[in-house]
């Protein structure tokens, strides 16, 4: 796939009162950050099991469509489990790719430990959702925004199971080593902002409406290792946060952000004030939020002082 656009947004610099730069990963095949991930883990299980007779995983969405965009070119049989309610626009792509979707349980957790289940019973193999070459994948955009923009002060990076973020440490590390990282997580799904305090897993009810995304019950332990080695802080942003930034960054890119797509925003508009002079480094991950979603967020009055 041809390297994603990062641009310099002016009214988004206006708005954050400094320069401020997005890298557009809902600009891939599939709308999300995620197709490289399952591009990279797809081509490695060719060569680690050559005769594999299908995979199985569980979603809210990007890596469900990542995985069955990367099965259909391997040729390999895909299941995805999804939790009941999860966005309909992204499981008919998940179908459209040629997956088979099976809904599962109340959330992603539910979903993820069903298809594991699964995997085990009729031997799938079972593609986690946290994979050192998901990881290796997803890092090939942080490389390109770190080669193509140079040193930023600062990047806002959400957390769904933490290959983003992960990612984003790595290159950083080998590309831009004085970038201070931030992590982005949902108020109403903080179990890593949790954990990253704690020094340990701690599980946390999910509760968000807006940021599937990001709507993680139980974090990786392996992510969170790595999270809490090289990263500076993580932000908890609200769903009224969130909205508000999607609404932003369709008036002043016109680009669709889905809620965990533009919390990186949210959050460094909660920071603007410490934000004057810094070179800041927003990553869209996704674009793909349901039509009716979004027209509700667009219409939906906007809080005294938000930015329009």
């Amino acid at each position: 796939m041809p390297p994603t656009p990062q641009y310099a947004w002016p009214l988004l610099a206006q708005a954050l009162g400094t320069e401020v730069w997005v890298k557009h990963e809902n600009h891939t095949p599939t709308g999300a950050f995620k197709i490289r991930g399952g591009l990279v883990y797809f081509d490695g299980l060719a060569r680690r099991e050559p005769h594999c007779p299908g995979t199985i995983g569980a979603t809210r969405g990007n890596h469900g469509q990542s995985m069955a965009f990367a099965a259909r070119r391997a040729g390999l049989r895909c299941t995805i489990y999804v939790p009941h309610g999860n966005s309909r626009e992204k499981n008919a792509a998940m179908r459209a790719l040629g997956a088979q979707l099976v809904e599962f349980g109340d959330d992603f957790q539910a979903a993820r430990e069903e298809a594991a289940r699964v995997a085990e019973r009729e031997g799938l193999h079972y593609v986690p959702s946290f994979h050192a070459d998901l990881v290796r994948g997803v890092a090939t955009y942080w490389a390109e925004f770190f080669a193509a923009v140079g040193d930023l002060d600062v990047v806002d990076v959400p957390i769904g199971q933490g290959s983003g973020i992960n990612a984003c440490a790595a290159a950083r590390n080998a590309y831009a080593p004085r970038t201070r990282i931030v992590g982005v997580v949902s108020a109403h799904a903080p179990c890593y902002a949790l954990s990253f305090t704690a020094g340990r897993v701690v599980e946390a009810p999910v509760a968000t409406q807006i940021a599937d995304g990001m709507a993680c019950r139980v974090p990786d332990a392996e992510a969170l290792d790595v999270i809490r080695r090289e990263i500076e802080r993580i932000v908890q942003v609200t769903d009224a946060e969130v909205a508000a930034a999607m609404r932003l960054l369709y008036t002043a890119t016109h680009n669709i952000a889905e809620g965990a797509g533009a919390a990186p925003l949210a959050a460094a508009w909660q920071d603007r004030a410490t934000l004057a002079g810094r070179r800041v480094g927003l990553p869209l991950t996704g674009g793909n939020v349901d039509a009716d979603v979004f027209a509700r967020v667009l219409q939906s009055a906007p809080p005294p002082g938000e930015t329009p």
